[in-house]
């Protein structure tokens, strides 16, 4: 398949293209607000203290428990070692 395949990647991780760019701009949103929060919270410590942290726990959970779960597991990488 061409190097420059826009369906070969979502295919490996069980998405349609669409489904795939519904997914990274959902994930691309959520970094972003996790990022200002952590701005946010740098100019004033008292703020956001956990939001920054809560975020990539959500997305860490979102993007890799859920497709160890679903049998999508990236070429090389054992669902064991993704599931940490």
């Amino acid at each position: 398949m061409s190097k420059w395949s826009f369906t070969s990647h979502p295919a490996s991780v069980g998405e349609t293209y669409f489904e795939h760019l519904a997914a990274s701009w959902g994930f691309a949103f959520r970094m972003l607000m996790g990022g200002l929060a952590a701005l946010i919270h740098g100019l004033f410590p008292f703020l956001c203290v956990r939001t920054g942290s809560s975020i990539i726990k959500n997305l860490n959970d979102k993007m890799v428990v859920n497709r160890v779960k679903a049998g999508h597991v990236p070429a090389g990488q054992t669902p064991q070692a993704r599931a940490r």
